[in-house]
């Protein structure tokens, strides 16, 4: 893949859970380098569009393309790709027993033959870069949320996947933590010449950090542009998912939309 094609494309994507169609008609380039705020309500579809990006979902019509090839169906190969993409989870998932230097390590372990002293190395080196390398050999349960954020973002980045995927990022985060968190997705892909795709209801917190916003409702992309174009547009959809307005075009209890012919 050429430095200036895009990292990630979805080609009229449709995709559907539980005999229903959720996402449909969907287009998008992630350019490299860049930040990608994917925004909607709860229910949109941000999470199932995540599950194609990963391959855990196979696409009902239109392609997934990742570093410049579809995303394969077969074991072995999905999990090669899946090595170059690292993903934040909203619940972290970080494993209690272990410290937080042992979570990061996991990748590693798993997926590397390194001696222990390069991994331990390299563990320390990834706290550093979220600035919590003094709590290396703490539990999660000792940690704030904001810190066992942090940590969970040095794990997906253990293994320096050149695509950064955030689930929810700041769900459960007060406002300063979040600001923590959002900061540091800015400074990694900076620094760290990351791509990244961010995925989150939260819009005031993830717009000043996004190149790019796109805006998921009713099935669809009902916007695609710049934050300042987000901010500025009188779209009727737009303006209710940030205004944060009960009633307009986003219906909240509609009915399952019927699965459509391909």
């Amino acid at each position: 893949m050429t430095n200036d094609a895009p990292i990630v494309r979805l080609s009229h994507l449709r995709l559907d859970r539980g005999g229903r169609t959720v996402l449909r008609d969907i287009s998008l380039e992630v350019p490299r380098g860049s930040i990608v705020a994917v925004l909607g309500p709860s229910g949109s579809g941000k999470s199932t569009l995540l599950a194609a990006l990963t391959g855990e979902l196979e696409p009902a019509a239109g392609s997934v393309e990742v570093f410049g090839q579809a995303v394969p169906q077969g074991r072995r190969a999905l999990l090669e790709l899946r090595k170059g993409i690292g993903v934040l989870l909203q619940g972290n998932g970080l494993l209690t027993d272990l410290t937080a230097a042992e979570n990061v390590a996991l990748p590693l372990r798993a997926h590397t033959h390194l001696p222990d002293a390069v991994i331990r190395q390299l563990v320390l080196m990834k706290l550093h870069a979220v600035g919590l390398r003094a709590v290396a050999d703490s539990y999660p349960r000792e940690l704030s949320g904001g810190m066992a954020r942090r940590v969970a973002l040095a794990r997906a980045l253990a293994l320096d996947p050149p695509l950064m995927i955030y689930d929810e990022p700041l769900t459960g985060l007060d406002p300063i933590a979040s600001g923590v968190v959002m900061e540091l997705v800015r400074r990694l892909n900076d620094t760290l010449g990351l791509t990244s795709i961010v995925v989150t209801h939260h819009v005031h917190e993830t717009l000043p950090v996004a190149d790019h916003a796109i805006v998921i409702a009713n099935g669809g992309i009902v916007f695609s542009g710049t934050p300042a174009q987000l901010e500025a547009s009188d779209d009727p959809f737009v303006r209710q998912f940030l205004n944060g307005e009960p009633d307009g075009p986003i219906a909240f209890d509609a009915a399952p939309r019927p699965t459509e012919a391909a």
